[in-house]
């Protein structure tokens, strides 16, 4: 690690309030979409980007100097052997080798196989797999607008960013359930006296209702005459046909990527436990499946969402942007919904504090 990069470190570190461990900081150098926060290592980075550059303009070179025998570079023989022996792989050659993302690949997947390595546990294994997944990372990309509810307060992004790389989040204690809260702090997340649980759900259902809403389509939350035997609803139902003539009931809910009863799903397979719960949904829901749509949308805390429910998602956008005209809706949709799980994530790591800040008034 190079000057540059131990000062990136502290700076991130500092700005955050979170203690980055190496293998932190490895997973925080990885791009968004590999379930990283895009801090690129300017070590790392460097090399691929100067390499990609000298094979990009070789061709404009050799035009140029057309009637000089050009020889071969020695600042781009040395820095591709510092690649090589750094990667220990072929390098990209011809057109592949113009794109620096061929050459970055390689960082990428060392930095991949560092953290394969380093993180054996299930618990780990299940938020490398989390925090990759497609729609996990859409809080990144948001710009913090308080007006379009995108902006989260410094602890709620400490918190975000502590859970992603799997940094501690505070002391031991006890949470105001009686269970025993470890430095991770995930407890929060699951607990049944979290003070997040029911909002978060609610909060989630209102989103969706508000952009079928900003859609054109009528809807209703907690429709009534949908009952089931027992008397539960789905979260809400289009008046009028959402596809093929028939009317969309939906039902959300939020299930936590470290519970015990999902961690040996989630470890292994990436958005398992959303699946899980869309299933346990779907069969919750059946009768009302021979006359309606029905969609149930399931997310984990860590971000990923069941394959029925991107797909919604993705069509509840496209329908906005058929009205709005800006094609960025299904982002903006995403976002609000990423920017609301680490909002409620937040406050239910926070209440397990309760018990502790009241004793202390």
């Amino acid at each position: 690690m190079d000057n540059f990069d131990i000062l990136l470190r502290k700076g991130l570190s500092d700005i955050v309030n979170v203690n980055l461990t190496d293998l932190a900081w490895v997973q925080a150098n990885l791009p968004v979409r590999e379930g990283g926060l895009g801090i690129r290592s300017v070590a790392l980075l460097a090399p691929s980007a100067f390499l990609a550059s000298a094979a990009g303009t070789l061709d404009l070179q050799m035009a140029i100097l057309s009637r000089v025998v050009v020889p071969n570079d020695p600042a781009v023989q040395a820095t591709l052997a510092v690649w090589c022996s750094r990667h220990k792989t072929c390098a990209p050659v011809d057109n592949a080798a113009k794109l620096q993302c061929n050459w970055d690949q390689a960082s990428i997947d060392v930095g991949k196989d560092i953290l394969s390595a380093g993180f054996q546990d299930p618990h780990n294994k299940a938020r490398l797999l989390a925090t990759s997944a497609p729609f996990s990372s859409d809080w990144l990309t948001a710009l913090p607008i308080s007006s379009c509810g995108l902006r989260l307060d410094n602890d709620a992004v400490r918190i975000a960013v502590g859970l992603r790389l799997g940094a501690p989040l505070g002391e031991a204690h006890t949470c105001v359930c009686g269970h025993a809260v470890d430095v991770r702090g995930i407890h929060g997340l699951a607990c049944r006296r979290s003070a997040s649980r029911m909002s978060r759900h609610q909060i989630i259902n209102d989103l969706v209702y508000r952009a079928l809403t900003r859609a054109g389509i009528p809807s209703v939350k907690e429709p009534q005459g949908l009952s089931r035997t027992d008397g539960k609803r789905p979260d809400g139902l289009t008046l009028i046909p959402w596809r093929s003539g028939r009317c969309l009931t939906w039902d959300v809910t939020v299930i936590d990527t470290f519970a015990d009863s999902y961690l040996a799903q989630t470890s292994t397979v990436q958005g398992s436990a959303s699946e899980i719960a869309a299933e346990r949904k779907n069969d919750k829901y059946k009768t009302l499946q021979h006359t309606y749509e029905f969609c149930p949308l399931a997310l984990e805390t860590l971000g990923p969402v069941n394959t029925l429910g991107r797909e919604f998602l993705s069509d509840l956008g496209r329908r906005l942007t058929e009205v709005t005209g800006d094609f960025r809706e299904t982002i903006f949709l995403r976002q609000r919904i990423s920017i609301a799980i680490q909002r409620c994530n937040a406050a239910a790591i926070r209440g397990t504090f309760s018990q502790i800040l009241e004793t202390a008034i």
